[in-house]
């Protein structure tokens, strides 16, 4: 049997340096995936269209959405542009056929921040814009004039749900996370059970009903300093773990058609 490790794709963001377009993945992501998750990252471009998903969830064991400066179209959701927000449509155009197709044939999922958004969206779900000026919500921005290490601590608490996902992984019913969002959900797509609460009630955890494998998103940054966080790490070997599972299901699955 194949002991290669599960190759995990990972959608790039578009972003100009320069004049130039770029399809850009931040590394700590691509680290936590590499040394926490055990898989070998592969970064898919934000070609949209012009991608043949196909293709590419064939040459997957697992898939990660990672947070970003953008956000999500408004448009894709229903609402109406506001100003003042990021927005990268290619990025879009590519991330979200990926989810359900992905969620569909088993890949396991891992989403973060904007991926957190994108997928609630893939499944027929709305955002808050900007929660910070939503009433009842408090203020789930970083301070971006403080050190990194500053803007990663955790800084508030989320409640598991009791019998959840994450509550039997994380073995705790509270957690001390991170909070560096403008964004969030306002509707909770279809088919998704909420797997964590902050104290104002947004939702910051969610899984995927009846998935054939891992399908979860979190709101907050696990892969930031990830092997120097016990949950974090124990997270991202999950999502290893369901990524090795599969890679080891398709090793089989080509083995047995290669038998002649």
């Amino acid at each position: 049997m194949s002991r290669r490790r599960p190759v995990i794709g990972i959608p790039a963001c578009r972003k100009f340096i320069a004049p130039h377009p770029f399809h850009a993945v931040g590394e700590k992501y691509v680290t936590a995936v590499n040394v926490a998750a055990g898989g070998l990252p592969l970064l898919i471009p934000a070609l949209g269209g012009g991608l043949d998903f196909d293709t590419v969830l064939a040459s997957v064991d697992g898939l990660m959405l990672t947070g970003s400066p953008s956000n999500v179209e408004p448009s894709r959701y229903g609402a109406l542009h506001i100003p003042d927000v990021l927005h990268d449509p290619h990025r879009d155009a590519t991330t979200l056929p990926l989810i359900s197709r992905a969620v569909e044939r088993g890949i396991p999922v891992l989403a973060i921040c904007r991926g957190f958004q994108e997928m609630n969206v893939a499944f027929g779900g709305t955002l808050h814009q900007k929660v910070h000026e939503q009433p009842g919500f408090d203020d789930h921005r970083e301070d971006s004039s403080l050190p990194l290490e500053k803007q990663y601590e955790a800084v508030h608490k989320v409640t598991l749900t009791p019998g959840g996902m994450l509550e039997n992984l994380a073995g705790v019913a509270e957690l001390q996370v991170n909070s560096l969002h403008s964004q969030g959900i306002d509707r909770l797509g279809n088919d998704l059970s909420i797997e964590a609460v902050a104290d104002d009630g947004l939702v910051e955890a969610y899984s995927v009903d009846n998935a054939a494998a891992f399908a979860l998103a979190v709101q907050w940054h696990p892969e930031w300093r990830v092997m120097e966080n016990p949950f974090s790490k124990k997270l991202f070997e999950a999502f290893g773990d369901a990524c090795r599972s599969r890679a080891r299901g398709s090793s089989s699955h080509d083995l047995d058609h290669a038998v002649v």
